[in-house]
This record gives C-alpha cells, sequence and structure tokens, in this order.
C-alpha cells in the first residue's frame, strides 16, 4: 500500500472523528433535551436569561460547527422542499456564510506565491487588512499601478483538502441512506450530494468566476442600467482573483439611495429587468442576488458582484418558466400542471388529473387578487412544494432559480413595495413561447424528425434481418430487470439466511439424536437435543404467528 494512501486514509477517519464528535455532543444534548433532567434545565436557564434552543436550532449550530462545506450543504438544503420540511428550511436560512478570517501575514504570503512576484512589485497600494472574510476565500483591497481601484480574493490554504473529504464522506453517508431506505428514493439524496459537490468544487477554481465575469460583460455591454466589474485575467489564477473594485450604496436601505438623488422604483425596475434578461433571454443568471451582492451606482445603475454561485437553464427549464409564467397570469392550472409535469420529464402521468385539481384550489386562493400584486416566487414555491408530493424529481437548477427570483423580487419590493413583478415577467415569457415556435426553429426541428425517420427507413431491414438471424441461431436472450433490485437481493439473503438457520437446526437435533442412541453417557448430546428442540420449538411459533 502506498504512502500517501495510508495518508488520505488517516486524513478521512480524523475527519470523521471530528465530525463524529460534534455530532455526539450536539446529539447527546438533543437527547437529554427531551428527558426531565432537559426540561430541568430548560426551566433553569430560561430563569437566567440565558439561551434555550429548539431541536431546528441545535441542528443549525450542529451545521456551523461542522464547518464551510457543511455550512454551504446547509443554505442549499434550505432552498429544497422536497428534502427538508418546512420548519428546519426556516431555521436552516440562517446560516451565514462569514468565517472567522485566518492570518493576514500568510495571506500576503500565497497572493505573493500566486503572483509569482513582491505585492508591491504588482500593486501601487495593498490595503494588509482584510476587507471580508468567507468560507473559502479573504478579500483585500488595492490599486493596480495605473490607478485602478481593484479587490483581491485569496483562497484559504488547505480548504481543498477539507472540503474534499467531506464531500466523500457526505457521499458515503448519502449512499448508506439511499440503500437503508428506499423511500428516499423520489429525493435522491445522492444526487443532491453529488450536485452539490459539483458546484463547490467549482467555486474552490477561481478560474471559473473569472470566466462568469467575462460571460456577464458579454450580456450586458449594451445595456446602460447594468454594470458587471472587470477581472483582470493576467494577474488571476485558481487560487487568486483579482477583478475591477466598485463603489456605491447597497439597495438595503431606501432613504439613504433616495437622500443620494437616487429613484428607487426606477432601481426596482432595472433590478427585475437584470435578473429576466438573465434567465429567460440567456439562461445563466446570478444565484445569489441579495442586497450584499448589489451595490447602486450613479443614474440608477445596478452594479453586480461575487459571481461565484451561477445557474445554468437548460432550454426546457426555460420553457417551463415561460409557461408556467402565462399560467399563473392567466389562472391556467392545467397548463401551469403539464408545464410542472413536462419539466420532470414526465409523458404519461397517472395522477394528472389530481395535480390539477390541487393546482386549482391554489390558483383560486389567488382569484381576487390583481396581477400586478401576486407574489409570482411564491406561487412558484408552492407549485414546487405541490408536485414534490407526488414523488417526482424536480431537476436541480429549477431550485436555485426559484431561489434567485425570490430574492431578487424581495430586494425590489423593499425598495419599492407596487412594483408589478408578475407582469413584468410576461414579456420575457412570451419570447421564449415565440422562439420556440418561430418558422425557423420548427423548420429545424421538423429537419431532424424527418432525418431521423429516414435513417430508420434505410436502417430497419438490416436490424430485421439481424434480429430473425439472431432469433434461428439462438441467439436472442431477455434480460429480467427489476425496479428494486436492492430489495430483492435483500429479500433473498434473508430468505437464504433462514433456510440455512433452519438446517443447522435440524442437522444438530438429529446429530444430537444420533449420538445419544450409540453413546447415551454424552452430556453435551443431551444438551445440543435440548438447546435444537427448543430453538426448532420457538422457530415453528414464529412461523406459526408471524404477520401475513
Amino acid at each position: 500500500m502506498k504512502v500517501t494512501n495510508l495518508y488520505v486514509g488517516y486524513l478521512k477517519i480524523s475527519r470523521a472523528a471530528e465530525i463524529a464528535g460534534i455530532v455526539f455532543r450536539q446529539g447527546f444534548d438533543e437527547l437529554i433535551a427531551h428527558t426531565w433532567i432537559g426540561r430541568h434545565i430548560r426551566k433553569r436557564r430560561i430563569r437566567h436569561a440565558k439561551p434555550v434552543y429548539t431541536t431546528e436550532e441545535r441542528l443549525r449550530l450542529t451545521i456551523e460547527d461542522l464547518g464551510p462545506t457543511y455550512i454551504k450543504f446547509g443554505q442549499i438544503l434550505a432552498d429544497r422542499p422536497d428534502v427538508v420540511s418546512e420548519r428546519f428550511r426556516n431555521e436552516l436560512k440562517k446560516l451565514q456564510s462569514t468565517a472567522l478570517p485566518f492570518d493576514d501575514q500568510l495571506a500576503r504570503t500565497l497572493i505573493e506565491d500566486e503572483l509569482g512576484a513582491p505585492i508591491d512589485k504588482v500593486f501601487a497600494t495593498f490595503d494588509p487588512t482584510c476587507m471580508a472574510s468567507a468560507s473559502i476565500g479573504q478579500v483585500y483591497g488595492a490599486t493596480l499601478m495605473d490607478g485602478s481601484p481593484v479587490i483581491v480574493k485569496i483562497r484559504r490554504p488547505k480548504i481543498e483538502q477539507k472540503i474534499k473529504l467531506d464531500l466523500y464522506l457526505m457521499r458515503y453517508l448519502a449512499a448508506k441512506l439511499a440503500k437503508n431506505y428506499p423511500e428516499l428514493a423520489a429525493i435522491n439524496v445522492v444526487g443532491v450530494v453529488d450536485d452539490f459537490g459539483e458546484s463547490i468544487i467549482r467555486e474552490l477554481d477561481y478560474n471559473n468566476e473569472a470566466g462568469n465575469i467575462i460571460r456577464f460583460r458579454q450580456m450586458f455591454e449594451e445595456d446602460p442600467t447594468v454594470y458587471i466589474p472587470r477581472v483582470y485575467e493576467e494577474y488571476t489564477t485558481s487560487r487568486l482573483l483579482v477583478m475591477e473594485r466598485i463603489t456605491g450604496i447597497t439597495p438595503d436601505d431606501p432613504i439613504i439611495l433616495k437622500a443620494n438623488g437616487l429613484d428607487t422604483q426606477q432601481i426596482a425596475l432595472n433590478g427585475a429587468h437584470a435578473l429576466l434578461k438573465m434567465i429567460l433571454r440567456h439562461g445563466f443568471f446570478h444565484a445569489d442576488p441579495h442586497a450584499g451582492n448589489l451595490f447602486i451606482l450613479p443614474n440608477n445603475v445596478i452594479g453586480f458582484i461575487d459571481f461565484g454561485m451561477v445557474g445554468i437553464l437548460t432550454p426546457r427549464e426555460m420553457t417551463f418558466l415561460a409557461n408556467i409564467s402565462l399560467g399563473m397570469v392567466r389562472r391556467d392550472a392545467t397548463m401551469i400542471a403539464d408545464a410542472l409535469i413536462t419539466l420532470c420529464h414526465v409523458r404519461f402521468f397517472k395522477q394528472r388529473d389530481e395535480l390539477i385539481f390541487s393546482l386549482q384550489q391554489m390558483t383560486s386562493q389567488y382569484s381576487h387578487v390583481p396581477i400586478d400584486k401576486l407574489d409570482y416566487a411564491g406561487m412558484i414555491q408552492q407549485c414546487i412544494n405541490l408536485i414534490t408530493k407526488y414523488s417526482l424529481q424536480i431537476p436541480n437548477g429549477i431550485f436555485m432559480l426559484v431561489k434567485s427570483l425570490a430574492t431578487i423580487q424581495k430586494v425590489a419590493e423593499n425598495l419599492d413595495p407596487d412594483i408589478p413583478f408578475t407582469p413584468l415577467i410576461t414579456p420575457y415569457a412570451k419570447d421564449v413561447i415565440l422562439q420556440r415556435f418561430a418558422p425557423r426553429h420548427l423548420a429545424g426541428e421538423l429537419y431532424q424528425a424527418l432525418k431521423n425517420y429516414a435513417n430508420l427507413a434505410l436502417t430497419l431491414p438490416n436490424d430485421v434481418s439481424e434480429i430473425l438471424y439472431k432469433l434461428k441461431q439462438g441467439e436472442i436472450r431477455h434480460n429480467i430487470r427489476f425496479e428494486n433490485s436492492e430489495m430483492l437481493q435483500k429479500a433473498v439473503r434473508n430468505v437464504g439466511f433462514r433456510m440455512a438457520y433452519a438446517i443447522i437446526l435440524v442437522g444438530l437435533f438429529i446429530g444430537s439424536v444420533l449420538l445419544i442412541n450409540s453413546r447415551s453417557d454424552l452430556s453435551y448430546a443431551k444438551f445440543l437435543l435440548w438447546a435444537s428442540s427448543i430453538l426448532i420449538f420457538i422457530l415453528i411459533l414464529k412461523w406459526m404467528f408471524r404477520r401475513k
């Protein structure tokens, strides 16, 4: 065995032990909390004005203790109603991505290593104290030699190794859960962990974030209402990101914005239009557009920062969003249901009528609400909550989309409570549908369909001849597949164990009888006879009274 494999094994075991210690400590506290001792402690803490934690709060504290990987995973689970119940999701939404900063001198050394030169040879000025610290990186302010203000983001040391260890353990536990609890198949917990792993590994590489910035700049290069900062590719590596520093006012305080001569209503419209263009025109959007990642520049321009987490939509998902948006505007439950079923890659859904009825009940609650007052993000979330009850799997990108829509809607309504968010999306939705049914698009689909039929006509005779030949030669085989092979294997193993147990008992009984007949003075033969007789009697009783 190689030394590196031993070292990696040691790291996995040590990290697993650390995680187990944290979970055991919090789990023990949770166990005690439900006993009379816990009730006594709770009353005492209340008398002394000390915090008393609920189960949900203790789960959040456990995740925070586990570190950045679990914090980010908890943030994602907070937007997954198909995985986590509402009461836990509300608590998980409180998870913060802030982290204790690491040593500034160490950060300076890491930056110089990535630059391949001393800091004063690249930057005219460099603030030695970090501006902000997150779970993956740390941010510093600087200026280039030409006087351009920039942000310097350096990745935490050894963070990649720790995250990969955590991902390995999380996937191992998810696979165990999926194996032991087949009812989790609809949730696809292993898929959730895998998607999360891919997302956080991409976020570790700052070249990906740099590529996202460049793509967003190209998308909005002709839009005067949106500004995307420049990235300096010549200084950027997988561990270091140098980008333009933009200064402005955060959109979380309308009073300050108005005091600086800015129009909060126009800001809200600009922000909503920016995200809708990302989603329904480009299928590539900022996945975390909260107030901390937005700056308001002069002339009500929206400046975006922090492009590590982005969402990508397939044409199917964009069409779904367009159809469900029009369905909500028209209060058409059938249109909404068909959009959800198509999104889940289901052709013939047996419970379609029940789903339409449930959606009719939901839309009827908003029948008296004007279109410009509809809670768009809230209605989509209700649709997803409803579809998960039918054990249908929704693409993971949709949850990120709903989160982004809900976030930007909250920011926009904070600036302008009367913003007509739902009517704003209607023109974008119609454009998506019109593009799908545009003559050029339909002609392309028709050409592809005719091409497939032509190929089928050409290959069908050969395929039929091959099948008939193999049938004559006796080479045709039929493989039987079970939907849940693991359950079948488990049942076969149980039957095998029971048969082996019964054979061993009968063998002991017959062997002990033969021994007594040949040697009646053997005490252990009598013991085996009595023991096997009692066990056989118990086994017969279990079979007689087992549940049918």
